[in-house]
């Protein structure tokens, strides 16, 4: 049922829709009492790794944001890990864009690091993220990028919640690009 819904929504040329009817097919909306990893308590939980794990709605996800990434003077997409994992990964293969993946720490075995990927100084990383709040977590990646020595100035979030992400994200002059917006959902 689900594939028939999305293949549907596909077709109509109207992606931020098609999104919104994605996510919420997908079961990604959901409705009750929840608390956020931010501590706050919530009547509404965007499950974006629902939507991750679908192939379907994944898809729509990286068409959509491969349509904002067109035309920016970008060298590549990251994701922290783990929620960005996926979102990165189908942005990158939608734009032919190099992936890097974020580590919350670095790694003390192997190669260590905390960047997996080619990760080059100067270049120009934007960040996928799976849903923001407050933008503490994208922060974290965008402080270790800077330290490494490359860019970050644009985030795409899939689902803003509209809690201060943007505002906390702007003031360290990084842009916030939601595809959606929690009250396009709810």
């Amino acid at each position: 049922m689900i594939l028939a819904i999305i293949g549907d929504l596909m077709s109509d040329g109207n992606g931020k829709r098609t999104l919104i009817d994605a996510l919420k097919a997908c079961g990604a909306v959901k409705f009750g009492d929840f608390t956020l990893a931010s501590g706050k308590k919530s009547s509404y939980y965007i499950d974006i790794k629902k939507a991750s794990t679908d192939p379907k709605t994944l898809k729509v996800i990286a068409k959509e944001a491969g349509k904002v990434i067109k035309g920016l003077d970008i060298d590549s997409v990251g994701g922290v890990v783990l929620g960005g994992v996926p979102l990165a990964t189908a942005v990158s293969m939608e734009t032919d864009l190099p992936l890097i993946l974020i580590r919350k720490s670095a790694k003390e075995y192997g190669t260590g690091g905390r960047f997996v990927g080619d990760f080059q100084k100067g270049s120009k990383v934007l960040l996928l993220e799976d849903v923001t709040t407050s933008g503490g977590s994208v922060m974290d990646a965008i402080v270790a990028i800077r330290e490494a020595g490359a860019v970050v100035d644009r985030v795409i979030t899939v689902v803003d919640r509209e809690s201060g992400a943007e505002k906390s994200l702007s003031d360290i002059g990084v842009k916030l690009v939601p595809l959606v917006r929690a009250s396009d959902l709810i």
